[in-house]
């Protein structure tokens, strides 16, 4: 049992480290990206760059709320850390639906406008 635990440990840490990777790379290549559109720079060129900041760092978000629950159950938690566990989430997913918001510009629930088509179609 004491190995499963180490073994889950492991996987939490290392999920960490890639949800806050992904958010670096990601960073990263949208600002190289941008950088390189330097000549052709646009008010929609910084939408760009926005959107695909907001990308890496949703996903990146994901990935560390992943991390966060599996690390919990490694544990014998204690109500303080579930209410930690608890405000953590909650931050992270506040986060995570307002760049959804910002990206997309509706809420994750809300139908596609009518005039919108799918990115298939376009």
């Amino acid at each position: 049992m004491e190995n499963t635990r180490v073994y889950i440990e492991y996987i939490a840490r290392s999920l960490e480290a890639i949800g806050v990777i992904t958010i670096a790379i990601g960073a990263l290549i949208a600002l190289v990206r941008f950088l390189f559109s330097v000549q052709n720079i646009t008010p929609r060129s910084y939408k760009i760059l926005r959107q695909e900041l907001g990308k890496a760092i949703l996903l990146g978000l994901e990935i560390l709320v992943a991390a966060d629950i599996i690390a919990t159950v490694v544990t014998q938690p204690t109500m303080e850390q579930v209410l930690i566990l608890g405000v953590v989430v909650l931050i992270r997913t506040f986060l995570s639906l307002s760049l959804e918001v910002e990206l997309d510009g509706k809420f994750p629930w809300q139908a596609k406008k009518v005039n919108e088509q799918s990115p298939a179609i376009k």
